[in-house]
């Protein structure tokens, strides 16, 4: 896995992580135990610091970066594939859908999902157990039906696809 030290801050990833054989880590980077970060993810800490909490899952093709302060994604967390997720806060146990972006300063609530393709603006405050639907996530509906068994669900799904991978996966 391709971690790099910058300006003297090196990533940390806990030995109970998973960091895919292709996912990028450069600088002050913490990942947490069974936090998983996935093929093709970067995350590049060169101006602040980026948590990356117990049991989370940063998806294929995502992209975290930070400013001067900390971003960080809450424990059991999932940022979805191909998200964008800049210099905000990722409550515990939400959702980045699929594709959508969060910007700076932005605090997504514990157990919100983000629609897929939608952006969160600088600044925006998602209330915990909603959706956030929208370019820009205006639209903010009460988390039910589906929605809420992805969120249920989701963290266990991807804790335990870790495991397979780490355990199974060889170069061809």
């Amino acid at each position: 896995m391709p971690l790099f030290s910058f300006e003297g801050k090196s990533p940390v990833v806990h030995p109970d992580a998973w960091i895919a054989p292709t996912a990028t880590l450069v600088g002050d980077v913490t990942v947490e135990a069974d936090a998983s970060v996935w093929y093709g993810v970067v995350i590049r800490a060169d101006f602040g610091a980026i948590v990356i909490r117990e049991g989370a899952n940063v998806q294929d093709n995502s992209v975290i970066h930070v400013g001067n302060g900390v971003c960080e994604v809450g424990p059991g967390a999932t940022i979805g594939h191909l998200c964008l997720v800049h210099d905000c806060t990722i409550g515990a146990e939400a959702l980045v859908g699929n594709g959508s972006t969060v910007l700076d300063g932005a605090v997504v609530g514990p157990r919100a999902l983000i629609a897929a393709g939608s952006t969160v603006t600088p600044g925006t405050e998602v209330p915990g157990e909603t959706v956030a639907v929208g370019s820009p996530a205006k639209t903010f509906l009460p988390l039910v039906g589906t929605a809420k068994a992805w969120v249920d669900h989701n963290p266990e799904i991807y804790r335990e696809l870790m495991r397979r991978h780490r355990d199974g996966i060889e170069p061809v």
